[in-house]
């Protein structure tokens, strides 16, 4: 009710607990998706959270919101609001939190915590809505993330959580990998002549007229660095691809995106990540830029 609200904005605890309960923001994020999933507007509810231990945050919050309202404490602290018949035993400890908190603050705290009794129910039943919500094979989690050393051990140890907690691991997408080409043989037997004999190289594109008014030894060294730099690069893509295969056998989908030359940053560069994705052009892709509304859309049929 109206009342109610007023009074519970009004208490000192709620002003106190929402500029300082960590994580609140959490709860709210997971009350929102109970709501956007109950109202049945929509096919498909997309959340994409912070880095792997905060998201744990997120998908933790419903219970510890639920345990926060049912904990013992806070019926202790509300007993003598409730009656005046509360026992002896508990009399001690009111004794010394009236001393060490006073008076005015156990007031508040059972005043707040009885107004919110009412809408205890609702609290709960949403955080276990959510919480089923989270388990229900339809919803399926994705993960992300580069196979840097940080972002990668990050990774594992988000699969590994939410295997244990009986969640849906759909897939993992591989952001930023390096691309095939750094694995292909014959482009590695190409810098290997760079690497080996780059003088001969040099005398053959001043001959073609390539690098003609160039000098030979200046050029010999550029193609010496190239060809270097490239094996130096077939290394770490050596190492992702052995990497790739061991990470391929916990979801049940992987995909890659490569390092692209250019940024990500128009319709037509989402377009190209997501055939990535799918391992494949995007079929019948009609891909629309609104530039004067700054707006842009992209729907495969």
């Amino acid at each position: 009710s109206a009342a109610l609200r007023d009074r519970v904005l009004a208490n000192p605890l709620y002003l106190n607990i929402t500029g300082r309960f960590v994580n609140s923001h959490d709860y709210i994020a997971m009350e929102q998706l109970h709501d956007l999933h109950a109202s049945g507007r929509w096919d498909l509810v997309i959340i994409d959270t912070p880095p792997s231990r905060n998201a744990l945050d997120l998908l933790d919050a419903p219970g510890r919101m639920r345990e926060f309202f049912g904990s013992r404490l806070l019926k202790w602290l509300t007993v003598p609001y409730r009656s005046r018949l509360f026992t002896a035993a508990s009399k001690p400890f009111y004794q010394i939190a009236d001393r060490l908190l006073g008076t005015q603050f156990l007031q508040d705290i059972a005043e707040f915590f009885l107004n919110f009794e009412t809408m205890y129910s609702g609290f709960v039943g949403r955080a276990r809505a959510v919480e089923r919500l989270m388990q229900d094979r339809r919803t399926s989690f994705v993960v992300v993330t580069t196979l840097e050393g940080a972002p990668l051990r990050e990774a594992e140890f988000f699969c590994s959580e939410l295997t244990a907690r009986g969640l849906h691991l759909g897939g993992l997408v591989l952001n930023r990998v390096m691309p095939e080409a750094f694995t292909d043989p014959a482009v590695a037997a190409a810098a290997r002549v760079l690497t080996d004999d780059p003088t001969r190289v040099a005398t053959a594109l001043a001959t073609t007229g390539v690098a003609a008014l160039a000098d030979p030894v200046a050029v010999a060294r550029v193609l010496r660095t190239v060809g270097t730099s490239f094996q130096q690069l077939a290394v770490v893509a050596t190492r992702e691809a052995e990497l790739r295969a061991e990470l391929s056998r916990v979801p049940e989908a992987m995909a890659t995106v490569p390092t692209f030359a250019e940024d990500v940053h128009d319709v037509r560069s989402l377009a190209r990540i997501g055939e990535c994705l799918l391992g494949a052009p995007l079929p019948s892709a009609r891909v629309r830029a609104d530039a004067g509304a700054g707006e842009a859309e992209h729907r495969p049929r």
